[in-house]
């Protein structure tokens, strides 16, 4: 088989398959590239004002939640921000039942200033109404609102994307790349042919419109349309295959692909969150010192029962992002031990890409234009999947 057809084949069979899911997830991207303005002005109740204030330390607003806000249940992480703390939690076990008591919530939403809680929610569950609306949608970008299932689905899809690329891209180029003009072959001839690709033909026919649509219009964005695939790869199948393919071509270290899972997932700590973040912020003071970079604001906590470890992110002068950051610690649950150490960028090279990936992806680099961008590429994905839709059933007529 000629690779043109294949090409022509896997390109329109992929497109097919990949339709719905990408109308979700671009659908849903639009939205997401403005989460926070959009939560904040649906649930104005969850979000504060700084007014020149600091923010409490990150141990004071864990200890107010274990011993106030949520007496029945454990901390199982806490994430910071200017607007507001969200701190996720887990049922405790009662010592008289031997039961774990019931909560109707798993996430509060504090005030980062005064520890005064915001709300409470089962995160993502938008049987909740519109306090859970925006959580939902980044559940259904996420994992279509399915769980690992959906996480494997959309994981499936993001390779395909990313495969489909390459095919689209090959796809637009002319079917032959040089032709004789006077005996002898130019790459003039080429571009002239190759410009046809990158235009619309507004006074064609509307299959025409269409089809220049989908083609130019991919080709306008393909670099983002290739970076957001690949780093979709990355936020669905991190541990398999995006950690073979980065692990093959650079020097990539992630905690969740290093450290193995434990024999049964460790439901009861030896150390818990407060003595987690003491340690963490020990060991990063210490790692800020040694490798020369400077701590700018803690950003998270969390817990992994599955692996037994302790994440703790800080914002530090090695992050590219604009807000919030990933440079990062990881404690030993059991006993205190510095795991490792991972900084945002120029530590290993793939980390570095992930995290230029990540930032692009979650729109959190290069200001509110680049956000614009992102909402408008979310729009963008969904046309070139309708269009891509409307060729095929033209041609099978």
């Amino acid at each position: 088989m000629k690779i043109r057809p294949f090409g022509v084949l896997v390109h329109r069979y992929s497109g097919l398959a990949m339709t719905v899911f990408l109308v979700i997830v671009g659908l849903t991207g639009s939205f997401l590239a403005f989460y926070k303005e959009l939560d904040s002005t649906i649930n104005p109740q969850l979000y504060v004002e700084a007014n020149g204030r600091s923010p409490l330390e990150p141990l004071v607003l864990i200890e107010h939640a274990a011993l106030h806000a949520a007496p029945k249940a454990d901390v199982q992480s806490l994430w910071m921000s200017p607007e507001a703390a969200q701190i996720s939690v887990s049922p405790r076990l009662n010592a008289q039942t031997g039961k774990l008591f019931e909560l109707d919530f798993d996430q509060l939403i504090v005030d980062p200033y005064t520890g005064e809680e915001l709300g409470r929610r089962q995160w993502g569950s938008i049987t909740e109404g519109m306090i859970n609306l925006m959580p939902f949608i980044y559940k259904l970008h996420f994992n279509l609102a399915l769980g690992e299932w959906g996480k494997w689905i959309l994981g499936i899809t993001a390779l395909i994307w990313t495969v489909d690329c390459f095919v689209g891209f090959y796809l637009t180029l002319p079917a032959k790349l040089f032709v004789a003009q006077n005996n002898t072959s130019t790459s003039a001839s080429f571009c002239q042919r190759w410009r046809r690709s990158w235009t619309i033909k507004w006074r064609g026919s509307s299959f025409r419109i269409n089809y220049d649509l989908h083609r130019a219009g991919g080709l306008w964005v393909w670099l983002a349309l290739l970076v957001f695939a690949w780093s979709s790869v990355y936020m669905n199948l991190s541990d398999t295959v995006y950690q073979k393919v980065m692990q093959s071509v650079s020097d990539y270290h992630q905690p969740w692909t290093d450290i193995g899972d434990l024999p049964e997932p460790l439901t009861h700590p030896t150390i818990d969150l407060r003595q987690a973040y003491l340690l963490s912020h020990q060991a990063m003071s210490r790692a800020a010192t040694e490798h020369g970079f400077e701590i700018e604001a803690p950003v998270a906590i969390w817990f992994n029962s599955a692996k037994g470890f302790y994440v703790y992110c800080v914002r530090s002068s090695t992050d590219i992002q604009d807000h919030a950051g990933q440079t990062r610690v990881v404690i030993d649950a059991s006993t205190g031990e510095q795991k490792m150490l991972l900084l945002a960028s120029g530590q290993y090279n793939g980390n570095t890409v992930t995290s230029w990936l990540m930032a692009l992806h979650m729109a959190n680099i290069f200001g509110l234009p680049y956000r614009i961008f992102v909402c408008a590429l979310g729009l963008i994905i969904v046309m070139l999947s309708v269009t891509g839709v409307v060729i095929w059933l033209k041609k099978r007529r």
